[in-house]
């Protein structure tokens, strides 16, 4: 079955509050239109990503992976310094399976304000639950951090083709970000084309960037919508407004994507075998 192995679950604010120094205001984005969107291409399968604003926490993802039984798995967001392990132990039960760091976002990390700090407290927590780490951060803060990326004891997962932005496979930059994805332990979302250099309604996966990670980690790459596709950053005036996401269709993301791939075999590795693999379906 496919797998989106990307999406975030918002519910009403009165319910499921989201934190003070948001930079928008989230509308509801509910499990019934993912499923109903999923289901028209054949997917089946979600990962709930907790997304900054709602902070460490994490009930709406919880919520969400209880909705989706066997269906959903998450990755949560935690305070190490506050989370006991009784927590951790309910979290894994109903379907977490990863810890997020984001230093992509405005808001600033439950686990610490950079990516060494927030990676070395939460790694320990994810080593003892047999989790892998997920990290979204901008390419030049992964590439400063390339060996703290490299060394980790459990499987790191990138978001969004490690935004490189404006940067090419074969510049000095996107050769070492290859050099990162072709370690045993990283993987990479094949996600979120838009929040790259060609426009934020863009749904065509860049194919260069596309064949070179694939050549790199065929095995380890994943593949995720990023539904509801929070608003660019121009358009998040301020935590009482409600910005609008991004009128983009889902099916032509994931048509798209299957168009670009090398072969209807690699869309069943992507989006079925390696995602069942690392989310343990």
């Amino acid at each position: 079955m496919r797998c989106d192995s990307h999406v975030h679950i918002v519910g009403p604010p009165d319910r499921y509050p989201q934190v003070p120094d948001r930079t928008y205001l989230a509308g509801v984005a509910s499990v019934d239109t993912l499923k109903r969107l999923g289901s028209s291409r054949g997917i089946g399968r979600f990962v709930v990503v907790q997304p900054s604003f709602y902070g460490a926490d994490n009930s709406a993802t919880l919520h969400t992976l209880d909705e989706l039984a066997g269906a959903g798995r998450g990755v949560a967001a935690i305070d190490p310094s506050a989370t006991p392990s009784d927590t951790l132990a309910m979290m894994h039960r109903r379907g977490v399976r990863g810890l997020r760091v984001n230093l992509y976002s405005a808001i600033k990390p439950p686990g610490g304000a950079t990516l060494e700090e927030a990676f070395a407290a939460t790694a320990k927590i994810a080593a003892t639950m047999g989790w892998h780490m997920q990290v979204i951060a901008p390419m030049p803060k992964l590439l400063d951090n390339a060996p703290l990326l490299a060394t980790s004891a459990v499987p790191v997962v990138i978001d969004h083709y490690g935004l490189y932005g404006h940067a090419r496979p074969d510049c000095p930059e996107g050769r070492r970000l290859l050099e990162l994805a072709s370690l045993p332990h990283v993987w990479m979302k094949l996600s979120a084309p838009y929040r790259h250099d060609r426009g934020p309604l863009n749904t065509r996966p860049d194919r260069q960037w596309l064949a070179a990670l694939i050549t790199a980690m065929s095995d380890r790459c994943v593949w995720g919508s990023d539904w509801p596709h929070p608003p660019p950053s121009e358009q998040q005036k301020g935590a009482s407004l409600e910005a609008p996401y991004r009128p983009l269709s889902y099916a032509e993301l994931v048509d798209e994507f299957i168009a670009a791939l090398p072969s209807a075999g690699a869309a069943e590795r992507i989006m079925c075998d390696n995602a069942a693999r690392l989310y343990d379906f």
